[in-house]
């Protein structure tokens, strides 16, 4: 049976949500988590190792060219590079230059016979470009790029994410616990192969924009988690010592209680992701934005997602193990023969406000009564709870338990001495 006023169930997702009275269990359903990732992440690592990731020429070298021409398609572009002897590898795109004039952009790997550049070939693109847009060879802008300043680029990336997960672990084990520092490690591992297996998989191009936006999105995962993390430790601090609820229920609690603000963090910092998307990299057509932005997006929903479905759950694998969270599980278990009450926000902070810490007494859970004429509830205590969940102002109803709360006593008439 239910444990939710009807008043309460009226109230449609997100007002269940503004009002903290939703209890969805994210611990049980943790192998539904794990598994859902684990088939991305399987499947990045097959299409990573079969077709490899489509990696721009800062990081395996080539060469670009870039013509201005309000008339020349990518289609008729692609076929005057074929032709000249570039081959199908080469990444042909439409562009939108600073001055509002279209341009074709073409990038390519173009190898000399003893590893060097094709100048010949080179050459020969230039005046087929030349000649598709009706343009001078002059106007035909060409970029060379060697392998070595790509290799750089990698190794700098690699450098930088092995410090930032150096520094993770330290802080993390610091201001929380080992356990948190390695369930919050793993949720980056996870961003980073779901992002590198999302890449593979659509064979998005990998270009520095995309290595920058790609460090920038760990720190942005790695906020939420923390974030989470910090509501965790308030709930063991105020539940877990009781001894009603175990590791688990508390860490449901915690993500229930952030959960409507990780949704609004998570849409604001997507819409101007989305922004970028769409008016930089498609009206404007500016190829950087789109690289940058296209990271941004895929990493801040990874981010979002493995904060409250893979780290948290994940150190509550961890934590139940413990003696002593695993002889709070055994016996809850054993009283109730396996059942267990999911707390909301809204009864654990009003079980706070009516009946002390929850080291004491622990929080009220709302029970099925009859509503008042105001639609205010009786919890277990004789405690009136309102609508929204909190405490009604004047304490219990006339005739409830003497432990609840009593209305204070009149003050006596003023009179003459006898």
């Amino acid at each position: 049976m239910s444990t939710v006023p009807l008043e309460l169930r009226r109230h449609n997702i997100w007002q269940r949500l503004y009002y903290g009275e939703t209890s969805y269990d994210f611990i049980g359903r943790r192998r539904i988590w794990f598994i859902g990732s684990g088939l991305v992440i399987l499947l990045g690592l097959v299409f990573l190792i079969t077709s490899g990731l489509n990696l721009s020429i800062e990081f395996r070298g080539g060469t670009s060219w870039e013509v201005p021409s309000k008339t020349l398609t990518v289609a008729q572009a692609r076929s005057a590079v074929v032709s000249a002897g570039l081959g199908n590898s080469a990444t042909v795109q439409q562009l939108r230059g600073q001055n509002g004039t279209k341009e074709i952009f073409v990038e390519a790997y173009v190898k000399g016979s003893h590893g060097g550049v094709n100048t010949a070939l080179e050459t020969k693109v230039t005046d087929a470009l030349a000649k598709a847009a009706g343009t001078s060879a002059n106007n035909v802008s060409i970029t060379a790029v060697g392998p070595s300043w790509g290799s750089d680029v990698t190794n700098k990336a690699i450098l930088a994410l092995a410090l930032f997960i150096l520094a993770i672990i330290l802080y993390l084990s610091v201001q929380f616990e080992p356990k948190m520092a390695l369930a919050a490690i793993v949720a980056v591992f996870h961003d980073i192969l779901v992002t590198v297996g999302v890449y593979a998989i659509f064979h998005f191009s990998v270009s520095q924009e995309t290595v920058i936006a790609f460090l920038t999105i760990l720190g942005y995962s790695l906020y939420d988690t923390v974030v989470v993390f910090d509501r965790v430790q308030e709930a063991v601090r105020s539940f877990g010592g009781s001894g009603r609820y175990t590791y688990s229920d508390t860490v449901n609690l915690s993500m229930n209680q952030v959960l409507m603000r990780s949704i609004n963090t998570s849409l604001v910092a997507i819409m101007p992701i989305v922004s970028v998307l769409v008016i930089g990299a498609y009206l404007l057509g500016a190829a950087s934005l789109q690289d940058f932005g296209l990271a941004l997006f895929v990493g801040l929903l990874s981010g979002a997602y493995s904060s409250i479905f893979i780290a948290s759950p994940l150190l509550a694998v961890l934590k139940e193990r413990e003696p002593r969270y695993s002889a709070i599980r055994n016996r809850l278990a054993s009283r109730s023969a396996g059942a267990s009450t999911l707390l909301t926000p809204a009864s654990a902070a009003a079980g706070a406000g009516a009946g002390g810490s929850g080291r004491d007494r622990g929080p009220a859970v709302l029970t099925p009564s009859a509503p008042d004429a105001d639609g205010s509830f009786q919890d277990a205590s004789g405690g009136l709870i309102a609508p929204g969940g909190g405490p009604r102002p004047g304490g219990a109803r006339p005739g409830s338990p003497s432990g609840a709360r009593r209305s204070p006593p009149r003050p006596r008439k003023k009179g003459r001495r006898r």
